[in-house]
């Protein structure tokens, strides 16, 4: 899932204060609803890692000679994560005195946070939503790697790269998963050694707020519930503004949701904003280089999910906003150069569309239940996105080379509202499309309770000609966070590799399903679960080599056992029928759960 824009408590400080016990972890219930009065600012916050044993002194590795190379720094001592909160083992930063602007709007956002809108709901509190590993880390330099279990094959030369939430500052007032600035895990392999990199990624939003000393920008998913609390963000936001604390125009995103290569260049991305560029070093360090306007043509957001077409080397993408036109689609050139935007007014609201799908002929559209709700936010009391029950999900379908709307056809599809595509291409001559994505079968729950989502993969099959929508589901398990073969995006594939919610957003294994198979018949064809309180997250598919068979290749995570307070990364054959371990990397400290990632092979890094 994305995130629009982060914004945590700061408070009043006193660095030799002790933490307050009502900063302790909560019990595994939901926990209690009476906000606390901090007396003191914790501006960073980490969960101490394990101190590092003689063999895992960082290290670098390196293709060639760098003068980074020998540049390293060992991570924090530790103690067990599982047993503590993130504020229980807070690290206080001593800050610069504020100048009387900022001490005025942080005491008024001391007082929205405590007083007006404090974090009554489990869904945003801090001291529920960011415990265990989802606790932030704080950065770290590329530190070598222990491969404890068989080698690394030749071909995972590069990097697997993912993003995910990580708050820069301790919250305070409200804070959702989807509120954390980027933060990118960069595990860097050649010749069979690995080392790890963790780097923020250096957008507007996080280095005026590291240069302030505090959050200064509202969280969207849990800073804007209700008239009241809106109207106090807002209005504390145009002060700051208007002071001169951060420019707007300057892009408020977090790039804290996914990563795309294309053209040539490696992007972070969150789908609130442009995308940022960043690039791996020789050493395996990770350079954020800029927020990219692709020449000033694209001037608004972006999605975190563009599609690459590995025959055409081209990119698709789209844009949605709460204003007309909902939904603008686009593309870039194989040198990654943007066209032209394609508005789609036939979308008459705004839905949420997190993600889409390709074939050769066509751009797949998905108009769900799931809705921006501003109005609702503002009179009724609710959050910016909400359900609408009323409302029939359907599936648009615009020929992917189009000029303008003209072509686009509509085709309702009841009860399928869905956030992730997996793939989707065509048959009979183009006359049909088939698409492949998981279902939310509760979609109320998709953003208060994601513990309740159920999410089925399902098999939908659009007949052009005659307008006939049919569908059925592939697997009866939890299922989310699912791939494929990248070399097969937008056209037929077989197999697809599937993260197994126990609950979401928890991955306790990973399935591999055969979506050729027929109706009315589970389709799980392997399957690797984790084991007792491990627990990874989406996996990622390499090929072994271009042009082989669909799935002759491995796939790739991190776990994380929080029993042990360890994570990590896997390399499973993903030809075999148990998903079998060809390579386990243990992580020289722990990696939190995110979202999205990518493998960029050898040869792509250095085009960077």
């Amino acid at each position: 899932m994305d995130a629009f824009s982060s914004s945590f408590l700061s408070t009043f400080s006193h660095p030799k204060l002790p933490l307050s016990p009502s900063t302790a972890k909560p019990s595994a219930t939901a926990p209690s609803s009476s906000p606390y009065v901090p007396l003191f600012n914790i501006s960073s916050v980490r969960i101490e890692e394990k101190p590092l044993t003689s063999t895992t002194t960082p290290t670098t590795i390196s293709t060639e000679t760098s003068p980074k190379s020998s540049k390293t720094q060992t991570p924090s001592p530790s103690s067990h994560p599982k047993k503590q909160s993130p504020a229980a083992s807070a690290v206080i930063k001593r800050q610069a005195e504020p100048s009387l602007p900022a001490f005025i709007f942080n005491t008024f956002d001391d007082i929205i946070n405590n007083f007006i809108d404090p974090p009554l709901r489990p869904s945003v509190d801090p001291r529920y939503v960011l415990s265990d590993n989802f606790a932030p880390v704080d950065e770290l330099p590329p530190t070598e790697c222990e491969v404890i279990e068989g080698s690394l094959p030749a071909c995972l030369d590069g990097a697997y790269i993912r993003n995910g939430p990580n708050p820069q500052f301790l919250p305070r007032g409200p804070y959702h998963l989807f509120d954390g600035d980027g933060m990118l895990h960069s595990i860097r392999i050649s010749k069979g050694k690995a080392a790890l990199c963790s780097r923020y990624v250096k957008t507007y939003k996080y280095t005026v707020e590291r240069d302030l000393g505090s959050p200064i920008l509202p969280n969207v998913f849990s800073g804007f519930h209700g008239l009241t609390a809106s109207a106090a963000r807002g209005a504390l936001s145009a002060a700051r503004v208007l002071s001169g604390q951060f420019n707007p125009v300057n892009g408020i995103g977090l790039a804290n949701t996914s990563l795309a290569f294309f053209g040539n260049r490696l992007y972070a991305l969150g789908e609130s904003d442009l995308p940022y560029t960043v690039r791996l070093t020789s050493n395996g360090d990770i350079e954020t280089l800029g927020r990219y306007d692709f020449d000033g043509k694209l001037f608004m957001s972006m999605t975190a999910h563009p599609k690459i077409d590995a025959d055409t080397g081209e990119a698709f993408a789209f844009r949605y906003g709460p204003m007309p036109p909902f939904l603008t689609y686009f593309r870039f050139d194989n040198d990654g150069n943007k066209q032209p935007d394609v508005p789609i007014f036939s979308m008459v609201s705004p839905s949420l569309q997190h993600d889409f799908a390709i074939t050769k002929k066509y751009a797949v559209f998905a108009d769900i239940q799931i809705r921006m709700n501003p109005v609702e936010m503002i009179v009724g009391g609710g959050s910016p996105v909400g359900a609408d029950s009323a409302k029939v999900p359907r599936l648009g379908v615009i020929p992917r080379y189009a000029k303008d709307e003209s072509e686009i056809r509509w085709f309702d599809v009841p009860g399928f509202n869905i956030l992730h595509a997996i793939n989707a291409w065509d048959e009979d001559d183009g006359n049909a499309i088939v698409m492949v994505a998981p279902n939310i079968l509760s979609v109320e729950h998709t953003l208060e309770r994601m513990d309740l989502i159920h999410a089925s993969v399902e098999k939908v099959r659009i007949d052009l000609k005659t307008g006939m929508v049919s569908r059925h589901p592939l697997s009866a398990r939890n299922l989310d966070f699912a791939v494929i073969n990248p070399a097969y995006t937008g056209r037929k594939n077989k197999y697809v590799y599937a993260g197994v919610g126990d609950p979401m957003p928890k991955i306790s294994g990973v399935v591999k399903l055969d979506v050729s198979e027929g109706e009315r018949k589970e389709c799980t064809v392997a399957c690797r679960m984790f084991g007792p309180g491990c627990y990874g997250g989406e996996p990622f598919f390499v090929a072994r080599e271009a042009g082989g068979e669909e799935d002759d290749g491995y796939v790739v995570t991190y776990v994380h056992d929080e029993k042990a307070g360890e994570s990590r990364f896997l390399v499973m054959d993903a030809m075999s029928p148990n998903l079998d371990i060809v390579a386990a990397v243990k992580l020289p400290r722990r990696v939190p759960y995110g979202f999205h990632g990518l493998f960029v092979r050898e040869s792509d890094l250095n085009k960077l």
